[in-house]
C-alpha cells in the first residue's frame, strides 16, 4: 500500500456568527487520503470548500469536527510545516526585495545553512525562469513572474508536500505549459502535491486523482483517466478506409489494408465531467461520492 501524506477523517468546518449560531456549512464530514509521489486535484465551484479544507491542512483554521492528518500528524502540529511548501493563491511577498533576496529572506527562516542556500536559491531562480530578472525588485515583476517567484518560494525548504492554489493564475499559454511541466517535475522527483485551480485542463494534464467537492461535499473522487472514460461506448480508430469496410470491424480493417490504432473506452473532457456531477448534485443534494468509485488504491 503507498504511504498516505494527506488524511481527512470526518472533516467538518461550520463557520459561525459573534453569537454562535451557525452561518455556514463550509466543510461537511469529508473523508480522504493523499498518496506519496501522487498529484491530486482539489475542484469544486466557488464556496464549495476548497479553500476551507486546504486552511484546515495547513492549521490555519480548526475543525468544528473530525481529523485533518499530514504524514500521520495533527494539522495544527507546527512540527510539520518544515515538510510543507504552500502557494497560496495570491502571494504576499516583499515588494523591495529581488528574487535572490527573497529566497534568501525565507530559507534564513528554515535555518538552512548558508551554502546550502545560496546554491538552493540559484537553483531555484533558473528552475522557474527567472535568471534574466534574478536581481530586479519584486514591484517591476508582472503577475506572472510574481507566480513563478512563488513557487520558488513554496519549494526553498525542499519540502515533501507541496500545496498549490491556483498555480497558473496569471499566466500566458506558455508559462502555464512551463509551470504543469514543473509541476510533473516535482511528481518525479517524489514529492506529493495537492493543487487547486479552476482551469480544469490544466488538471486533466498533471493530476493523477482529483475529488470534486460541491457545497462542502465530496461528491466524486477517482483516477483521473478513470473518470472520463465513457464506459457505454467503444471506439477505434482505424487507418483511411472505404465505407464498406464499417461493418465488421476488425476483419475488414484487415481486409482493405488498414490499421486498428485503438480499441477501448473513449474519454469525456474533466470539464463535462465536472459539470455533469455539479448539475447531478444541484438535482440531488443528498447524494454523496459513491462507494464504487475507483481512487486507484
Amino acid at each position: 500500500m503507498a504511504e498516505v501524506v494527506v488524511e481527512t477523517r470526518n472533516l467538518t468546518k461550520i463557520y459561525r456568527d459573534f453569537w454562535g449560531r451557525r452561518k455556514v456549512h463550509a466543510l461537511k464530514s469529508l473523508d480522504l487520503q493523499i498518496y506519496r509521489g501522487e498529484v491530486f486535484g482539489l475542484l469544486g465551484p466557488n464556496g464549495s470548500g476548497k479553500t476551507t479544507t486546504i486552511k484546515l491542512l495547513l492549521g490555519l483554521l480548526f475543525q468544528s469536527d473530525g481529523e485533518a492528518l499530514i504524514f500521520g500528524r495533527d494539522a495544527s502540529d507546527v512540527r510539520r510545516n518544515e515538510k510543507i511548501g504552500y502557494l497560496p493563491e495570491e502571494s504576499y511577498l516583499y515588494k523591495f526585495l529581488n528574487a535572490e533576496e527573497i529566497l534568501d529572506f525565507y530559507g534564513k527562516l528554515f535555518k538552512i545553512p548558508t551554502a546550502v542556500r545560496r546554491q538552493r536559491v540559484r537553483d531555484l531562480i533558473e528552475m522557474v525562469g527567472l535568471s534574466w530578472a534574478k536581481r530586479r525588485p519584486l514591484k517591476e515583476y508582472s503577475k506572472g513572474m510574481t507566480r513563478r517567484i512563488g513557487l520558488a518560494q513554496a519549494l526553498i525548504n525542499d519540502p515533501e508536500l507541496v500545496v498549490l492554489d491556483e498555480p497558473t493564475s496569471g499566466l500566458d499559454p506558455i508559462g502555464t505549459r512551463e509551470m504543469k511541466d514543473l509541476i510533473l517535475d516535482l511528481k518525479k522527483q517524489g514529492k506529493t502535491v495537492l493543487m487547486c485551480s479552476h482551469l480544469l485542463a490544466d488538471v486533466q494534464d498533471v493530476c493523477d486523482r482529483i475529488g470534486i467537492l460541491f457545497q462542502g461535499e465530496l461528491k466524486e473522487i477517482g483516477r483521473v483517466d478513470s473518470l472520463l472514460k465513457v464506459r457505454d461506448q467503444t471506439d477505434i480508430q482505424t487507418t483511411l478506409l472505404p465505407e464498406e469496410a464499417v461493418a465488421e470491424i476488425r476483419r475488414v480493417v484487415e481486409k482493405f489494408g488498414g490499421e486498428v490504432k485503438f480499441a477501448g473506452n473513449p474519454t469525456t473532457s474533466l470539464e463535462d465531467l465536472f459539470l455533469k456531477i455539479v448539475e447531478e448534485s444541484r438535482q440531488h443534494p443528498g447524494r454523496r461520492v459513491s462507494g464504487g468509485a475507483s481512487d486507484g488504491h
